[in-house]
């Protein structure tokens, strides 16, 4: 099967990389030229030289490790590190006096590019991570941390620390818009299905309906045939199931990827739970559904949607062919909760438990035993008289075989 992508790119984060690599490049050049106009201040050029050397082929070699979140690993991170590490650390091997004047190291705020890196890449907690390192080595180096050190340090910290809460900002901002975007399209395509469908399917399986019933016999039981598959189908409209889209990392630049119009079968993706549910609406079922697509991975989704099935199969059996049945699905913030309820006789007490004694395991396995896999729970009441509801519940985080949810 073929499937169709459109891609949308949207990235808030893409111009903070090509700010860093300019960064990169511009305080590289800064160390080169302090480190000239200082020359003779190093007892030690040689060591200069050779780091510095160092730091230049190394940034420069580097410049596509910085141009994206992709390229940009936790390997080179460390590695440009390290970098900086060594150059704070070299410059009194170099200049003897650098400790008592409180002059620039051998980086000197390229050093800053290296915590900027982790700030991008993995937000405020990554950045403090390399911040303190930096902050330790520049202490080591001095040997006491004077008030210019500390003020210096505390700089590099705070302003590192910022701008990699902001970037974790931007990264929610983008996924809410890719989220906002995926159900504005929904929307849309629900409304286009809408109106072709009702300007033909639904006009002529009305008619036959209405026909049908005029007619009697054969065509009557005809004309109710099309009158559920009306129902259906305008549950099916009304639902909005267009195939869900995708939220994901772009692999070149970093940038959040929507795609939509994804093959359903494609591997890994997520299914829309309503999907599997719909079709279980006709004349006799009511469907309610959020909005918005209630994703779920395809083995919880269809796990989920059998026990739903086994539920309106009791429905049917015990009953009876002329019962009413509803079923509501609900998406909260850790769970999701499908109810199944009719307006049948009820159970009689003690009824489930003389079934399962005589070998009847649907409620058991078909039911509870599904959700107990997926570390759900599945309840049932039961009023004789007054009908039988079943709460099905599973957590967006699963603890049963069935491994995550979410």
């Amino acid at each position: 099967m073929t499937k169709r992508e459109r891609v949308v790119r949207m990235s808030v984060e893409q111009p903070l990389w090509r700010a860093l690599t300019a960064y990169r490049l511009l305080t590289m050049g800064y160390a080169v030229l302090i480190a000239v106009i200082g020359r003779g201040d190093y007892e030690r050029l040689w060591v200069a030289v050779v780091y510095l050397a160092v730091m230049v082929v190394w940034t420069l070699a580097t410049l596509p490790r910085v141009a994206g979140a992709a390229r940009c690993s936790k390997r080179f991170l460390g590695a440009d590190l390290v970098i900086a590490l060594t150059g704070i650390l070299l410059t009194p091997l170099a200049d003897f006096e650098a400790r008592h004047i409180d002059g620039p190291t051998l980086p000197s705020i390229w050093t800053a590019g290296s915590v900027l890196a982790f700030a991008i890449k993995g937000g405020w907690r990554w950045a403090a991570f390399a911040s303190t390192f930096v902050a330790a080595a520049n202490i080591v180096e001095r040997g006491h941390p004077s008030r210019d050190t500390v003020h210096n340090v505390l700089l590099v910290w705070v302003a590192s620390i910022a701008i990699g809460y902001v970037v974790e900002v931007a990264r929610a901002s983008e996924r809410t818009l890719a989220r906002a975007l995926e159900i504005e399209a929904a929307t849309r395509e629900r409304e286009r299905l809408a109106r072709d469908i009702h300007d033909g399917v639904l006009q002529v399986l009305a008619m036959v309906q209405r026909r049908g019933s005029a007619l009697g016999g054969e065509a009557a039981a005809l004309g109710r045939m099309a009158g559920e598959q009306e129902v259906a189908l305008r549950t099916l409209v009304s639902s909005g199931l267009v195939p869900a889209t995708r939220v994901s990392e772009d692999a070149a630049d970093g940038a959040v990827v929507r795609i939509v119009d994804v093959d359903e079968g494609a591997e890994g993706a997520e299914c829309d739970l309503r999907a599997l549910l719909a079709p279980h609406a006709s004349s006799r079922v009511s469907f309610a559904e959020p909005g918005a697509p209630v994703l779920l991975p395809p083995g919880a989704a269809r796990e989920l949607a059998a026990a739903v099935g086994a539920a309106l199969d009791n429905v049917r059996v015990h009953a009876g062919q002329d019962a009413q049945a509803w079923i509501l699905v609900e998406d909260e913030r850790d769970e999701v909760i499908v109810t199944v309820r009719d307006d049948g006789p009820g159970i009689p007490e003690g009824r489930l438990a003389q079934a399962e004694g005589e070998g009847r395991l649907g409620v058991a396995l078909s039911i509870r035993g599904r959700l107990r896999d997926l570390g759900g729970t599945a309840a049932l009441i039961s009023v004789p008289g007054q009908g039988t509801e079943v709460e099905l519940k599973i957590p967006k985080v699963s603890r049963g075989k069935a491994g995550p949810v979410r």
